[in-house]
């Protein structure tokens, strides 16, 4: 059986005390070291080196991921900033609708989009995930999933060409709050409010970096866990995605024109909080890790703290 990553890089923006403006680094997976090569100084972020794919994959594919100017003390930030549009699925794995009671729903689903704001929701893979005083209330919930970064856009995508498409892959964290998801006042068609819910500050942690889709022998067979405290609440496979990466890919286009360094969010495996009851607070620390893409580890603090 082919593995499903034989990754042992990802591209990484990164600052360190003694060079404070960002930079495009590579690190190696499971590693702390980050290292700039040659041909990637002058880039100030991933999303800058993601408008020059084209240009820069012959030596990217090249690359060993062990050779350049080292970075003493890195740290890692935000990959991608910022996107033009950030594309987050709907259910799309089966055992998670199962846990919604819409298990049938896997027969016949089409892809179901909603935005994230770039700008304000997309935090780094260590960064705090902030919450307000009506943080119990809101309830707020973990998702953890695997992100598709764009290296070349386009309007209807065939489904055969939609990988070619692919720059690579990061770890994402949907957070959602549940309390205002659903109102109860307003006429029947508005009762779903998805920017209450979904588009809060802080609440996409995207990262640690892009691992160019080359190194992933096979993205639908990527393991999804999430810890809360260390405590496993998600174990999921890519394998059990209702529509695969290439459909969402295909299906986005169809809506709208996907443009470099966009980002589409997969959807979640089962294990939810809003299936337990169970929400974060304060004080919590969840952990989203695709082995062979990355890890996130992000605290949930309040707003008010900072």
């Amino acid at each position: 059986m082919t593995s499903p990553s034989t990754a042992n890089w990802a591209l990484v923006t990164v600052t360190s005390p003694t060079a404070p403006a960002p930079r495009v680094g590579v690190r190696q997976l499971g590693g702390t070291q980050v290292r700039i090569p040659e041909f990637l100084r002058g880039y100030g972020g991933v999303l800058d080196v993601i408008h020059d794919w084209a240009e820069l994959e012959p030596a990217l594919r090249a690359h060993d991921g062990a050779t350049g100017e080292l970075v003493a003390d890195p740290e890692i930030l935000l990959p991608l900033r910022y996107p033009a549009k950030v594309l987050c699925s709907g259910p799309n794995y089966r055992d998670h609708l199962a846990e919604m009671k819409q298990a049938g729903l896997g027969d016949s689903w089409t892809a179901y989009f909603f935005f994230k704001p770039p700008t304000t929701s997309l935090v780094g893979p260590t960064d705090p995930v902030l919450v307000g005083e009506d943080w119990a209330t809101d309830q707020v919930d973990w998702e953890g999933e695997l992100a598709v970064v764009m290296a070349r856009g386009g309007r209807d995508i065939a489904h055969g060409d939609a990988l070619s498409h692919v720059a690579g892959y990061c770890v994402a964290n949907d957070i959602s709050l549940r309390g205002p998801h659903r109102r109860d006042t307003p006429a029947a068609p508005f009762v779903w409010d998805w920017v209450a819910s979904k588009g809060a500050d802080t609440s996409l942690p995207i990262g640690p970096g892009v691992v160019p889709a080359w190194q992933i022998d096979d993205v639908q067979q990527l393991p999804i866990r999430t810890r809360v405290n260390g405590e496993l609440r998600q174990d999921g496979n890519t394998s059990n995605m209702v529509l695969d990466v290439a459909t969402m890919v295909a299906q986005a286009s169809e809506l709208l024109t996907l443009e470099p360094g966009d980002v589409i969010v997969t959807g979640t495996p089962a294990g939810v909080g809003a299936s337990s009851g169970t929400f974060l607070t304060p004080g919590d620390v969840v952990d989203v890790d695709i082995p062979g893409v990355g890890q996130l580890r992000n605290t949930i603090e309040r707003r008010s703290a900072r």
